[in-house]
């Protein structure tokens, strides 16, 4: 195996731990990020620079829905780069989820695809591109 394809392996693994664990355990996800990360959601006008604003989010987004389903496209890696294409399902039960454009008490159909920016195995920039739908 080249150096290409264990940096590539790498990416996919730390990409698959931050989306099966991100709900479950915030906190234990911020590792897997770069010191200096930054994460943008553009449709919701939302970016978060420092690891305890994530977290935040998350927390607030995690504890806004229940329900969740997540099925995944697609996922596929280069060395500097990891897409990942889903589809999650969920209802939305309370505020939280900032900026979204549907109101809770819906259930929800949220494709998301995820453009991490990779640096030394690690995340240094997370792009969530959403389309939502009330489902």
């Amino acid at each position: 195996m080249t150096d290409i394809d264990v940096s590539i392996e790498q990416n996919l693994a730390v990409v698959a731990e931050h989306i099966e664990n991100e709900a479950r355990d915030p906190a234990a996800v911020l590792a897997l990020y770069t010191d200096d990360v930054v994460q943008e959601f553009p449709t919701r006008g939302l970016r978060f620079d420092t690891k305890p604003a994530i977290e935040a989010n998350y927390r607030r987004m995690f504890a806004a829905i229940e329900n969740v389903e997540m099925e995944t496209l697609d996922r596929f890696a280069t060395q500097d780069r990891v897409v990942d294409d889903m589809i999650v399902r969920f209802n939305m039960v309370r505020e939280g989820m900032d900026n979204c454009p549907i109101p809770v008490g819906n259930k929800v159909i949220l494709r998301l695809v995820h453009v991490f920016h990779m640096r030394d195995g690690k995340i240094a920039q997370e792009i969530v591109h959403e389309n939502w739908q009330i489902g």
